[in-house]
């Protein structure tokens, strides 16, 4: 049944087209939750998200700016090694 799905899915025109991960995750999706998932929709979000990466980007150093993003994100995810196990206000 996928080969079938799989072998009749036909490309996208666009840069940005479902690649055969994301189709199958979203088979995966449609599959395991009955949830129909519009593939239209999927590129159009697809294409925005492109977008607002690239507007962003416009105008700045994108691989410094790209690391600067990333190293927020992971100092806001991850705590520092020293203040693991530390309550405020408390002993530890």
């Amino acid at each position: 049944m996928f080969r079938r799905i799989i072998r009749n899915r036909r490309q996208a025109p666009t840069l940005t087209g479902i690649s055969l991960e994301e189709e199958l995750a979203l088979l995966r999706v449609e599959l395991m939750y009955g949830l129909r998932v519009d593939r239209a929709d999927y590129q159009r979000m697809k294409d925005g998200e492109r977008e607002q990466v690239v507007t962003r980007l416009r105008g700045r150093d994108a691989a410094t700016s790209l690391l600067a993003e990333l190293r927020g994100s992971l100092e806001r995810a991850v705590q520092p090694a020293g203040l693991r196990g530390h309550r405020p206000g408390g002993s530890a």
